[in-house]
Parts: structure tokens; sequence; C-alpha cells
């Protein structure tokens, strides 16, 4: 008898299911927390709960996930240069952080309009060297000719740089969308890699002698290594797994999925058992790209999103944290933390500032870190510790942009308020530690004029 077995790892869950090749019948299934930054731990426990009898017969893995998704969304991807050649019209409000417009390119029959100018491209790269990971590269119709990319990228890697190019993972017309597709999937490498050399480790090691595939965000599969390559095509992936799950397990061939996980919500649809997709691309926190997948809406919210609180207004994500009832169970001491810290004032409410906001490091050892990111990270240990704590101890004003760039490195991680501590405050879930939610709804509750009961229901 042989089997296949699924793995999704989300933002909060990792689940792991085993199916009969025969007849799709599930045989066992297993739930685990994902583990962060390091998520061999989460994978492995997830395949532990398993009934070891079926494993020894799986001859196909299928993996999905929605870190890819969620990283965009929080926009907490791996720091990246885009580089565009050609004459672009570049937005007015551009989302990514470093970029820059060079001559070059080609028309439409694959000559060369403009000679590429590689002196600026070079003076660029020298710039924000220091400051990215990696360069994305797009040149006005390089799917005619990729001639520019090429001599960019070969360039960039004599340099010592790892380089995306457009033409590589698209072959539509719109210059503009292969870069912006080439900047993300240059922003998910190191997290696609850590993920899926983590379960060909976690396979490997149990002896298995199971072909490994990844889902794609349309429905397909693709083999492990193209996938490395191409993460880009895995945002989706978990919520595409989601809406084929969810027709096979009800027997509908026409239905629609709504998916609420940890970071996003995603609603999609499958008609006469094929799903729609979205022919110009799909469009992902705002980023239109190049790549083929379903069609389906997904905002920033879910159990484990954000709540803030800024002018008495209640925000919600986009970033997902660890729930204060979680924190409350995975570090002790922390109700006692959470109860006594010191009260931000009104005015300096953001994001990163607020009574239920805390850090806690990762466990990742840190290198090239700026002095005053260093100094902040320095602050921030194995307790959770908040941005107004730190500064009551050293009587030092830190940015909370340090913040970002930590969070962003995966050096630290955030704990917060979020729709799952509401469900805990309202009894409506009760699966970690309820005191610890009500203590953070109670301390909100002062910069809402909110009941704290009104403003979970809300």
């Amino acid at each position: 008898m042989q089997y296949s077995m699924g793995i999704d790892a989300g933002g909060t869950y990792t689940d792991s299911i085993i199916i009969r090749d025969s007849d799709g019948k599930v045989m066992d299934s297993n739930k685990a927390l994902t583990t962060y930054p390091d998520l061999l731990a989460g994978i492995k426990n997830s395949i532990d709960g398993l009934d070891e009898q079926y494993l020894k017969d799986v001859k196909m893995v299928s993996v999905s996930t929605t870190l890819a998704t969620n990283t965009i969304l929080e926009k907490n991807g791996y720091p990246v240069g885009l580089i565009l050649v050609g004459d672009y019209e570049v937005p007015e409000r551009m989302q990514a952080e470093y970029y820059t417009v060079v001559k070059g390119g080609h028309d439409h029959h694959g000559a060369e309009l403009t000679s590429l100018d590689m002196e600026a491209v070079e003076a660029f790269v020298n710039k924000v060297k220091d400051r990215v990971s990696a360069f994305a590269v797009s040149s006005y119709f390089s799917i005619r000719n990729p001639a520019h990319e090429l001599a960019i990228k070969a360039r960039l890697k004599e340099l010592g740089f790892s380089v995306v190019c457009g033409h590589e993972l698209s072959l539509d017309l719109g210059a503009y969308e292969r870069g912006i597709t080439a900047y993300l999937n240059a922003q998910l490498i190191p997290i696609a890699s850590q993920f899926i050399l983590s379960i060909r480790e976690e396979i490997r090691r149990r002896g298995m002698d199971a072909r490994l595939l990844m889902l794609k965000c349309d429905g397909s599969v693709v083999g492990i290594n193209e996938a490395l390559e191409k993460p880009i095509e895995s945002i989706f992936s978990g919520p595409a797994a989601s809406l084929v799950g969810a027709s096979h397990l009800s027997g509908l061939e026409t239905c629609a999925v709504i998916d609420v996980g940890g970071t996003s919500t995603d609603v999609s649809m499958l008609e006469n058992g094929l799903p729609e997709l979205c022919s110009e691309g799909a469009v992902v926190g705002g980023w239109q790209t190049k790549v083929k997948a379903i069609r389906m809406e997904t905002s920033a919210m879910g159990g484990d999103s954000h709540v803030w609180v800024k002018n008495m207004k209640i925000n919600i994500g986009p970033r997902r944290v660890i729930p204060l009832c979680v924190a409350a169970v995975k570090y002790p001491g922390f109700l006692e933390i959470l109860k006594k810290g010191r009260i931000p004032g009104t005015m300096h409410l953001e994001e990163n500032i607020q009574p239920t906001k805390f850090f806690i490091r990762t466990g990742l050892e840190a290198s090239n870190l700026g002095s005053y990111e260093k100094e902040l990270f320095d602050r921030i240990g194995d307790t959770p510790a908040s941005l107004n704590d730190i500064f009551w101890e050293t009587q030092k004003t830190l940015s909370p942009g340090l913040l970002d760039s930590l969070l962003r490195k995966r050096l630290i991680q955030a704990i917060g308020f979020t729709p799952t501590d509401a469900l805990h405050v309202l009894g409506e879930y009760r699966g970690w530690n309820t005191e610890a939610s009500i203590a953070g709804a109670k301390l909100l509750e002062r910069y809402t004029h909110k009941d704290y009961i009104e403003s979970a229901r809300a």
C-alpha cells in the first residue's frame, strides 16, 4: 500500500496529513505550532504526531505554505535592490525602498534601443550594497532580448551578489510588473530556502524514500529544485491547497472557500471542479505580479494579526505577532511583565509602541548590525521587553524603525494583542492563557475610551 503526505506551513500552525493513494482516503493528520524563525522543529513536531506505520510507505510529499504570502503582506521580506532598465513610468508611490532606473532596453523586435548604462548600475549597487541582501533586474522588452538583464546579472555575480532577472520568471508583456515579480522573488528566496531545506532534511532524517514537490499558486505542483529558484510561485499555495482540499473533503465541485489563518484571510472559488485563474497575474499586498495564480481575495487579517491603538482608533494588522495568551504560556513570567509594564503616553503611540507590544530574541545570531541596531538588540533578550521599558532603563530614545529592521532580519519577534486574544476575552476560545488576554484588553481600554469587552467584540 502506498501513501502520500501533505505538509502545510502557515504563520501559526504547521499541518501534516497522510492520504491513501488508492482511494484518496485521509488516514491520519496532525497539527503543531510553527516554530519561528527555525521552521524545522515545527515541521518535526507536526510529522511526529502521525502514525509511523504509514510514513515508511509514503512515496510522495507535497508541501504548501503561506510564508511567502505572509512575508509580502507584512512587508517583512529581506531588503532587495531593484534595477529597472529602460524608459519606465515608475508609480509615484513606489513601494520598493531601494530602486533605480538606468538607460538601456530593447524594442518589441529585440533590437537594442539604448546602450546599457553599466556605470549607473554599479553606482547604485555601491550605494545600497550594505543595505540589501540581493538584487532584482528588469529590462524593457527582455522577453524579446534579455541581453541587458543577463549583462547586469553577470556583473553583479562577479561582485558577489545574488541576482534575479524578470525574464527568468515571466515571458508576459509588462516590464515593470516583471520587475516587481523579480523583486518579490529575491525577497523570498532566503525564506523559501529555509522552509524547503528544513523539510528535505526532515524527510532524509526519517529515511523516507519520497519524491518532494511544492504546490504552486495555480494549483499545480513543481519539483522542489525549481521551487527553490522561484519561491514567488508559492504565494497563495496555502490557500490554493485549502481550496482543492475543501472540495475534495466536501465532495463539492462548485464551492466557495474562506480560509482564515494566523496572518491572512483568503476567499476563493471552485466551479465545476476548476478554479478561476488570474490571467493578468496575482495581486498580493498591493503588488501586481506576473505570477499565474488562482483568483482570490486576500486581506492581511488573521487570528494573530496585531491589534494596536492610535488616536483612540483600533487598528488591525498587517503584521502578525505572538498573541499575549500564547506568550504567557511560552515565556514564564510574561504575565507579570505584562501587568507591571510601563504605560506609554497617548502621543507616543504607534505600531511598535503599545502597552501590549513586546519583543524577544529569536535565537538567530546577529551580524552586520549598525551601531544603533546593536544597541537596541543588546537590550532585547530572552525575556519579553517593550520599547517603553527599554527607554526607562536606558533613558535613551531609540527609533521604533530600528525594531522594523531587526524584525526583517528575523533577529527578534513581536508579541501583542490579537483577535485570538479577543476570542479569549469573550470566552469563545480558551486554548491558551485567558488571564493574559484580559490583562491586555484592559490596558488597551485606557486608550480607546471603550469597555474592554466592547472593544473585544469590535
